[in-house]
């Protein structure tokens, strides 16, 4: 077997077609049989414009001239499928034009296939990437941020003893007679905004929401930072909520009555549940302010005696009396008044 040959039988074994075209008139002279088998036809054309027309020949004879090199791309049906085929023309010294082809058919269909599942690992990253900000979003609605950031790193939340922090318990007046009484969409839609105001007005004095339930309203100040005028904070949130409430009756039809007790104390905080989990806070100024809220009238604030010292200088506060505080014995028990 001759050298020429055997080179064919490796060029044709390696998939490579080549051809040598007269460099003048890009006449073929030779043409391999891989070559033949991706571009023959019946005519058999002799020249290279006419069997590649969408050639640049122009592009093609500058990148010659320049570097004795130029390589293209074409596409082309071949049965029922569509090749791609890579085309390497290299200038000899002799006039000679050296074609070499390669099937990049197979390369392309992956490129594709990458990108394609580039663009979706992309997408999914953006959604995953929005469901994480929107979990953390949730997450933040029910938990302060500090708490949040320990359980995001260890996955748990170790209990913490907050002490002293100032609790308020607020509850609407004649809240069951409403809701059977009233659609409830409209009830929970009305609720909503109210409840959206109260987080409003509480972020602006520092004091974080804890829960909702039903129609009781618990928020904090001094929690989960320390802050020294935590009475003073809980005592400004308070007044406003019943500032709010009054006003929004004046333009609605359904008029909303609140009753509020304000306690200082010790709390415990932490994240309750494992699959339904929620954040909480438990402890004596809790159940002292559920039970102060029980002595206010409607639109009224009642407040335990300790705070009434701190906030006497700088509140309009009233006594009203001892009381009998289930839990707690007897008590002074203060009425703050908004003295605008």
């Amino acid at each position: 077997m001759t050298i020429e040959a055997i080179n064919e039988q490796l060029l044709r074994a390696i998939g490579v077609g080549v051809a040598l075209l007269d460099r003048k008139t890009f006449r073929f002279g030779f043409r391999n049989d891989t070559f033949d088998e991706w571009f023959s036809n019946e005519d058999q054309p002799g020249q290279l414009q006419q069997l590649f027309p969408d050639l640049d020949v122009t592009a093609m004879q500058t990148g010659l001239a320049e570097s004795g090199r130029y390589t293209s791309e074409i596409r082309f049906k071949k049965k029922r499928r569509t090749l791609v085929i890579a085309m390497d023309f290299t200038a000899t010294n002799d006039g000679v034009l050296v074609l070499v082809c390669q099937n990049i058919t197979r390369i392309k269909e992956l490129e594709s296939m990458i990108d394609s599942y580039s663009m979706m690992v992309e997408r999914n990253t953006r959604e995953i990437k929005r469901e994480k900000e929107q979990v953390e979003k949730l997450l933040l609605n029910i938990m302060p941020r500090s708490v949040y950031e320990e359980y995001k790193t260890f996955g748990v939340v170790t209990p913490q003893l907050y002490d002293p922090v100032s609790v308020l318990m607020l509850d609407f007046v004649g809240f069951t007679d409403m809701v059977a009484s009233q659609d409830p969409s409209v009830t929970v839609t009305e609720l909503n905004d109210i409840y959206s105001a109260f987080d409003r007005i509480g972020e602006q004095f520092g004091c974080e929401r804890i829960k909702t339930i039903g129609d009781a309203y618990i928020t904090v100040a001094g929690l989960p930072d320390p802050t020294p005028d935590h009475a003073k904070a809980i005592a400004n949130t308070a007044i406003r909520f019943v500032r709010y409430l009054a006003r929004r009756n004046l333009s609605h039809p359904h008029q909303w009555q609140c009753r509020i007790g304000l306690s200082t104390g010790s709390v415990v905080g932490s994240v309750v549940g494992i699959q339904k989990y929620v954040y909480d806070i438990f402890g004596p100024a809790v159940n002292l302010a559920s039970r102060l809220q029980e002595f206010s009238e409607p639109m009224n604030i009642t407040v335990q005696d300790d705070v009434a010292h701190v906030l006497k200088d700088q509140f309009d506060l009233q006594n009203i009396g001892q009381r009998a505080i289930r839990g707690f014995g007897e008590q002074d028990v203060w009425r703050l008044s908004d003295s605008d």
